[in-house]
C-alpha cells in the first residue's frame, strides 16, 4: 500500500503562530479582559482559517492512495481500478525526467479547469483526477492513460515515490 504524505509545515507554522499570538494577549488580558481577548482571539482565527485553506484542500483533492490488497488506485476523491490504468503511461511517467520548481509552477500555472471537464473536452487536455480545480502550485503532476484512452493528470509531491508504488501495483518492469 502506497499513501502520499503530504508537508505539514505550512499548516504548524500557521497554527503556532496563531497560537503564540493568542498566548501573548491572554498573559496580558486574563483574568480582567477575558470577554475581548475571546473576541480578539475569534477575530485572528478567521485569519487563520484562510490560511488553513490550502492544506486542507490539497488534502481532500491531491491525497493518493495505492491499495493493492483492494486493486485501486484513489486520488482524492476519486477511486480508479489499477487493472484500468494503461502500464505502458505508467512505464513511460518512470522515463520521464523529473521536473525543477520553476517548470512545476509553469505547469501548475497553466493547467488550471475553473469548469471541471472543460479542459478536457475543449481543449484536448488530460482530464485533473481529484476534484480540485488545477495542480496546487509547486506540485508536480503526472499524466496517465486508462486503457480506454482517457488521459488523466494526477498532481504529486514525490513522482518518483508514486510512480514506482504504482509500477509495483500495477506489475510493469521499471
Amino acid at each position: 500500500m502506497y499513501v502520499e504524505k503530504l508537508p505539514r509545515t505550512w499548516s504548524a507554522i500557521c497554527i503556532g503562530l496563531y497560537l503564540a499570538g493568542v498566548a501573548a494577549m491572554g498573559v496580558d488580558s486574563i483574568p480582567e479582559d477575558t470577554g475581548p481577548w475571546l473576541a480578539v482571539s475569534a477575530i485572528f482565527l478567521v485569519v487563520l482559517l484562510p490560511c488553513l485553506g490550502v492544506p486542507i484542500s490539497k488534502r481532500i483533492y491531491n491525497r493518493i492512495r495505492i491499495d493493492p490488497a483492494q486493486g485501486t488506485l484513489r486520488v482524492g476523491r476519486e477511486r480508479f481500478p489499477l487493472a484500468s490504468i494503461h502500464p505502458g503511461s505508467v512505464q513511460v511517467a518512470l522515463q520521464q525526467a523529473v521536473p525543477g520548481m520553476a517548470m512545476r509552477y509553469a505547469t501548475s500555472a497553466s493547467a488550471i479547469d475553473g469548469i471541471p471537464g472543460l479542459r478536457e473536452t475543449e481543449w484536448n487536455a488530460p482530464r485533473l483526477v481529484g476534484g480540485g480545480w488545477a495542480v496546487p502550485m509547486g506540485m508536480d503532476s503526472v499524466i496517465l492513460t486508462t486503457r480506454e484512452g482517457k488521459a488523466l493528470t494526477i498532481a504529486t509531491h514525490d513522482r518518483t515515490a508514486f510512480l514506482t508504488a504504482l509500477a509495483r501495483a500495477t506489475g510493469v518492469a521499471y
